[in-house]
């Protein structure tokens, strides 16, 4: 190893761009760089490929041209020459409930590619990826992996919360709000008002949704800057961050730090920990299983469910709790909630970070324990629960497993019959026609990987049985997914899923169906026989889409088991 270590430091830190730059025979090639702005100077400099996820289709990625730019920046004054490309956002929010939601996972695959691609195409040094919506980062940090350069990530933050009538507000605000009217709850007045207040300005969905939740992540992980994954995107912080991000990766070019050292099993552990700790989304299992997989490291949902079981939640934080995130990073945010589990041995300390640093390193100076005065982040003597909050389901409904978000639950414990619907937009009108009634279960399939495909998140459903005051009456289980604003007794990534011929797929209406949290099983109340009977009578569907970009997502994702990944097992040895 020490051996290792000493010829990474002798490394060239040009060892790809040189390639593309060095001698007589590359004439052509610096001269189409001097053509964007290369000096003469720049050729003996490594070059870090700057991947921007700038657009103007959200708020959460409407600012990220600026940060971008402070990294180009950062990386020139540290020595090295800063090349400004962009990558793909979509906005989870604007396109929750119709067809374009499908191709939100997919974005995470056509993130992880187009980096990928530009970054060995161009023979770059290292890569800064920076983002806001969802599925920029999962999608930047699985195109790191695959890489393996020096690399690191900069979130482009979240948004501050909007205010009506006194209230702190989200987008989740307004989706709950549609429901509310829905059931004469809400004036036409009141939500207009929550609709022109959910979103003050730049950044991402403010609670502990998925974005901030896997900024937190990657923090936790050692692949972004100590206290970077909960700064406001408004606020000038994120500037100084961006900056430093491309100086630190910079240092890293020349000691030749890889994402591979950092993103082993002991680090995706303690960004699960994280996640449990702070009650963030479902969808980190998705996205931390994607990214194991891209390092080719194990960690499996079972892994999920073991950690779970010995970490609590510490954090009052939306969806299902009180305050928004950037709340908790005024009151240490990610690294005070580290320390504390570091402090309980919850944490792997010996971690390697993208600094050079080890985890336990830099949280020398945070205390053990969480300000005083305030009520975000508990103690250990006072979590918010007990246990994990993200519980791997199984049964003859989940062979292999399902994601459950149990905070926040009154029910542990729902038996109900199945409301059966082949599609989002079926249960949708169900719902907002007060169809769905207190002890239900619907049960929502084909909206999985490869059904779907895309596996849309079904936030649009969960909050207007929130805002209809049914979330503690009425269970929801799908083999799409949820939003990280999405809370009550929910179960998703049910696999198999239905368009392979999944259990879920054999669902008669009104058939028993059981959700216990506390015993981690999903049932149907059917015999094995029963099961076997509808089995031979059921026929595969068609694909929803034999060409395009959703065509070879459906015939190449894995099961939501193993991340809904689409390298996995390409070719059989």
């Amino acid at each position: 190893m020490a051996q290792q270590k000493k010829s990474r430091r002798d490394a060239d830190p040009r060892r790809f761009s040189s390639i593309v730059v060095d001698g007589p025979e590359r004439a052509a090639s610096r001269a189409m760089l001097r053509a964007v702005g290369f000096s003469e100077d720049d050729f003996g400099k490594p070059q870090i490929g700057i991947a921007s996820t700038w657009g103007m289709m959200t708020p959460c990625n409407m600012h990220i041209d600026g940060l971008a730019d402070a990294a180009v920046e950062g990386a020139d004054e540290a020595g090295a020459k800063g090349v400004l490309f962009n990558t793909i956002s979509v906005s989870d929010g604007i396109s929750m409930g119709t067809e374009g939601m499908k191709y939100s996972l997919v974005s995470r695959e056509v993130i992880a590619d187009s980096i990928e691609t530009v970054c060995n195409g161009q023979s770059l040094d290292g890569v800064l990826a920076t983002g806001g919506c969802d599925k920029n980062m999962p999608g930047a940090m699985i195109g790191i992996a695959r890489l393996n350069i020096p690399s690191i990530f900069v979130y482009g933050g979240t948004i501050k919360p909007g205010r009506y009538k006194g209230k702190d507000l989200t987008i989740v605000s307004a989706f709950e709000a549609v429901g509310q009217a829905a059931a004469g709850n809400l004036s036409d007045e009141d939500l207009k008002g929550v609709e022109m207040n959910a979103c003050p300005g730049a950044g991402s969905c403010g609670g502990m949704y998925t974005a901030n939740t896997m900024s937190s992540a990657f923090e936790a992980m050692g692949m972004s800057l100590m206290g970077s994954s909960t700064v406001s995107a408004v606020d000038e912080e994120s500037h100084t961050f961006a900056a430093k991000a491309a100086e630190v990766l910079v240092d890293a070019i020349r000691h030749q730090r890889l994402p591979r050292d950092i993103i082993t099993r002991d680090s995706v552990e303690n960004a699960m920990s994280l996640i449990m700790a702070v009650g963030g989304s479902t969808n980190a299992v998705l996205h931390l299983l994607g990214i194991a997989n891209a390092c080719e490291v194990e960690f499996s949902i079972d892994d999920v469910e073991r950690i779970r079981r010995k970490v609590p939640v510490l954090c009052d934080l939306k969806p299902s709790g009180r305050y928004v995130t950037s709340e908790f990073h005024d009151v240490g945010g990610t690294p005070q909630v580290m320390k504390m589990l570091l402090a309980k041995g919850l944490l792997h300390g010996h971690c390697q970070t993208i600094t050079g640093q080890t985890i336990e390193e830099l949280l020398t100076d945070v205390p053990a324990h969480p300000p005083a005065g305030q009520d975000i982040i508990r103690d250990f003597d006072n979590p918010m629960y007990s246990e994990g909050h993200l519980a791997i389901l199984r049964g003859n409904l989940a062979t292999e497993g399902a994601v459950a978000k149990i905070s926040g639950i009154k029910n542990r414990r729902i038996e109900g019959p199945a409301r059966v619907f082949d599609s989002e937009e079926l249960a949708m009108d169900a719902i907002l026609n007060d169809q769905i009634q207190a002890g239900d279960v619907l049960i929502i399939r084909y909206e999985g990987p490869k059904g779907g495909p895309g596996m849309r998140e079904m936030l649009a459903p969960t909050s207007a049985i929130i805002g209809r005051g049914l979330g503690d009456s009425v269970g929801l289980i799908t083999d799409g997914r949820f939003s990280g604003g999405t809370y009550g007794m929910v179960v998703g990534h049910v696999a198999p899923e239905a368009a392979v011929g999944g259990n879920i797929a054999l669902f008669e209406e009104g058939d028993t169906v059981v959700i216990d949290a506390d015993t981690n099983t999903l049932e149907v109340k059917l015999s094995d026989s029963e099961l076997t009977a509808r089995r031979d009578r059921w026929q595969a569907r068609p694909p929803n889409y034999r060409r395009g970009v959703l065509g070879k997502f459906a015939k190449l994702v894995s099961s939501a088991s193993y991340g809904a990944v689409t390298d996995k097992d390409l070719f059989e040895d």
